[in-house]
């Protein structure tokens, strides 16, 4: 029966047998505690006495007999039906006392529970879709009241992450769209069409050799996200001095094949936890706006070391710089520069923001327009614990 399950139905049942054992306890220990001092026995031995009456002139006149005891016998007697009254009494007692606590029990465990019935009511009105609700329960800051302000507060975790999961795959979706829409005009207007001239046709395979590689790219990123989102990736002892040396060695060829020389400027002893593929990631795309982004003949710094209570991994360009009123929104999914309308997703910055961020870490960018940007990376040192944020200086 659901009656039977119920967590009120069994607190109450619990609450009444404890007060059940601990009233039939005290009675017990009254009753031994009793016995053993007294001496309860039934009388059984009887006596007669002859009644006589004396007279004034000392003549006595018999009365009769009658039964007669000792004074010990009587008391002994008077204990005993004592006792037994105690203990007919007594059952009577616990009889109606564990009937009382039942009610009683129940109406208190009600009482009690009832908040736990206000979380269970606001935990059913939430749906996955609408998330803004919240329990927000008052009273006494209970075990009760703790357990409601958690389930709010990873409610709010979870809005928090439905909001930006929809909003991702909106931006996808539109970025998506944008290619798919190119391939299939140049599909139906030259490649389909019989009267397409060769040229119209090598035109169309350039344009939509371009879409896919953007499609690639894009699906690449979003895989990224993904993985990073999931926390499935494993973290150990990682040197960010190994990684800005092994992110500068995967870009080499790149950077010199435009002319570029990359410079390190990486301190020793740079360790942390982390997961190193990530890491190297993030500095890989840094690396590889900067590549993309630096005039030819131009230096790129690779930095490493540490500041505090922090540790930094940067890479400075020449490039055309970043507006001040768009730093702020450099790390944002999906944002495109001026300097960013050659195909690129606009997640690399978005995914370089979120591996240092999963890692506990800060993103700043410094820059000015026609002076090259510097991206910094900041983590905390293992076993620090810094009063403030990160240097708001740039450590190149």
């Amino acid at each position: 029966m659901r009656f039977v399950r119920s967590i009120r139905f069994r607190l109450t049942v619990l609450y009444s047998i404890l007060l059940f054992v601990l009233a039939g306890g005290g009675l017990l220990v009254t009753y031994i505690a009793v016995e053993r001092t007294t001496d309860p026995q039934a009388i059984t031995k009887r006596y007669e006495a002859e009644l006589i009456k004396r007279r004034a002139d000392g003549t006595e006149i018999p009365l009769g007999t009658m039964e007669v005891a000792s004074v010990q016998e009587i008391e002994s007697e008077i204990t005993l039906r004592t006792l037994n009254a105690m203990r007919t009494y007594s059952g009577y007692a616990l009889g109606g006392l564990f009937v009382a606590s039942l009610g009683i029990g129940w109406i208190l465990s009600g009482r009690a529970l009832r908040p736990a019935r206000s979380i269970a009511r606001a935990a059913q009105d939430i749906q996955a879709t609408d998330l803004s609700r919240r329990i927000n329960l008052g009273g006494t800051k209970d075990e009760l009241r703790e357990l409601a302000d958690t389930i709010d507060a990873m409610l709010d975790r979870l809005d928090g992450a439905f909001r930006a999961q929809r909003q991702l795959i909106d931006d996808a979706s539109h970025e998506l769209r944008t290619p798919l829409a190119v391939i299939r005009a140049h599909l139906d207007a030259s490649l389909k069409s019989t009267q397409a001239s060769p040229a119209e046709q090598t035109r169309a395979v350039e344009v939509i050799d371009r879409a896919t590689s953007r499609m690639s790219r894009l699906v690449e990123d979003l895989l990224a996200t993904a993985r990073r989102d999931a926390g499935s990736l494993a973290d150990a002892d990682v040197d960010l001095g190994a990684i800005a040396f092994e992110a500068g060695e995967e870009f080499a060829v790149l950077a010199a094949e435009k002319q570029l020389r990359l410079d390190y400027r990486v301190q020793p002893s740079l360790s942390m936890i982390g997961d190193h593929d990530g890491l190297r990631r993030a500095v890989g795309n840094l690396l590889s706006n900067a590549i993309r982004l630096s005039p030819a003949g131009a230096p790129i710094t690779i930095g490493a070391g540490h500041s505090s209570s922090w540790l930094w991994i940067a890479v400075a360009d020449n490039g055309p710089g970043i507006a001040g009123e768009d730093q702020s929104r450099v790390f944002d999914r999906f944002w495109r520069g001026p300097q960013n309308g050659d195909g690129r997703t606009g997640l690399g910055l978005a995914i370089v923001r979120q591996i240092v961020e999963s890692h506990g870490g800060r993103v700043a960018v410094f820059s000015r327009l026609g002076r090259g940007s510097t991206f910094v990376l900041w983590f905390v040192v293992p076993g620090a614990a810094p009063d403030s944020g990160p240097p708001t200086s740039n450590p190149l």
